[in-house]
């Protein structure tokens, strides 16, 4: 999948046709009210992101969205906003050679849809397919299940980027708490198409086996209460990002922010974005730690 592009056109119209305003709840722009069987990861054995003609150096990025509880705030953000704002600003500043965007709407392992996932694109249909994720809104416990997404990446993905030419692409998450320190055996064979492990996999066997394939971040969303998040530092050591919830805004910004450090670009380069935001995203920026010999996404 990947074929085509994106303009503001086709999200100008795609938001039109789907009713989404500045007034419309999570509720009104998400009206899906069971999991799709094309999205459910129990039913998919390949999710491709290939080299074509349109996209011939093709980048696979995927987000994450903790969907549990009170987050259904974030999906909403993302449909208003930080979709189009970084799909342009992905084809304008080129941090990526040609993106291949997918969401994955992340639940508890116990929820009905505990994950789902929608295919790569590179035009307005990751809009389309976005709006087809269902906000079970369930939950409210913590930790999260991330992890299910680092699961699905490292078996159920086939990338060229990394087939091809050992470029890795980019696996964000977004979330407001700390997660689950294993995902059980059972889990799997309920969630996945896998059948029954032979044990328990933890969250940071599951982490380096993704991050073979895939740069892994995870962006924590304060609350006031400022949960820490010792599970997802031990996991991905440097690659967590703490921002309020309130700087929900900038997320696009710090998206590109993190692709241009993995072109080698310092924390006050890659935050010289949006003059307004500026300094919210210097500070998100700097908490990360790339590894020296890391390979550029540039063109």
């Amino acid at each position: 999948m990947g074929y085509g592009s994106y303009t503001s056109e086709d999200w100008a119209s795609l938001r039109k046709s789907a009713g989404i305003t500045h007034e419309a709840t999570a509720n009104q722009i998400f009206r899906s009210t069971t999991i799709k069987p094309e999205l459910d990861p129990k039913r998919i054995l390949l999710r491709e992101s290939r080299d074509s003609e349109d996209h011939p150096a093709s980048t696979p990025v995927i987000i994450g969205l903790d969907v549990t509880g009170s987050m259904g705030f974030l999906a909403e953000e993302i449909a208003k906003n930080s979709l189009n704002e970084t799909m342009l600003k992905l084809y304008d500043l080129k941090p990526v050679t040609d993106p291949q965007l997918m969401f994955a709407a992340i639940g508890d392992v116990t929820d009905r849809a505990p994950l789902q996932v929608t295919q790569f694109e590179s035009d307005i249909r990751i809009g389309k397919q976005l709006l087809e994720l269902w906000l079970e809104g369930n939950g409210g416990d913590m930790p999260e299940d991330y992890p299910l997404l680092w699961y699905f990446a490292a078996k159920h993905t086939a990338i060229d980027s990394w087939q091809k030419r050992k470029k890795k692409g980019i696996l964000i998450t977004i979330g407001d708490a700390d997660c689950h320190p294993a995902l059980s055996s059972a889990s799997i064979a309920r969630i996945f198409p896998d059948g029954m492990q032979k044990s328990d996999l933890t969250a940071t066997a599951l982490a380096e086996e993704a991050g073979r394939m895939y740069e892994l971040f995870h962006i924590h969303l304060n609350s006031r209460y400022g949960f820490p998040v010792p599970i997802l530092e031990k996991a991905i050591p440097g690659h967590v990002v703490r921002m309020n919830k309130d700087q929900v805004s900038i997320l696009p910004d710090l998206i590109i922010g993190l692709m241009r450090m993995l072109n080698g670009m310092g924390a006050e380069a890659a935050a010289a974005l949006t003059p307004e935001k500026e300094r919210a995203l210097r500070d998100c920026l700097k908490q990360v730690r790339i590894q020296s010999g890391s390979q550029g996404y540039s063109f």
